[in-house]
């Protein structure tokens, strides 16, 4: 597997120092998540009804999931508040 990964040109290998498991947090949390509120719920028929129904999941997660870690707020509306702070301390 190490070696299918080395000779991929998008895969980036990240790692922290031995026992620092902070990296991993956020994609364990998501994936977690992805599994309790969507995957868990259905028996897949084939590769790509799975690829849809995650595929529609993420983007509602995204988009409307209201997250309490981001003021109850989806990911694309605090991402678009932080580029509104950001752009008017610029200007």
């Amino acid at each position: 597997m190490v070696d299918l990964l080395r000779l991929s040109t998008r895969a980036i290998q990240s790692m922290s120092r031995k026992g620092n498991c902070w990296d991993n947090a956020v994609a364990e949390s998501f994936f977690k998540t992805l599994k309790y509120e969507c995957t868990n719920r259905y028996n897949f028929k084939s590769y790509l009804q799975a690829y849809k129904i995650i595929e529609e999941y993420i983007n509602w997660y995204n988009t409307v999931r209201m997250h309490s870690t981001l003021d109850y707020k989806s990911p694309a509306e605090f991402e678009l508040k932080l580029k509104i702070i950001n752009n008017q301390k610029v200007a």
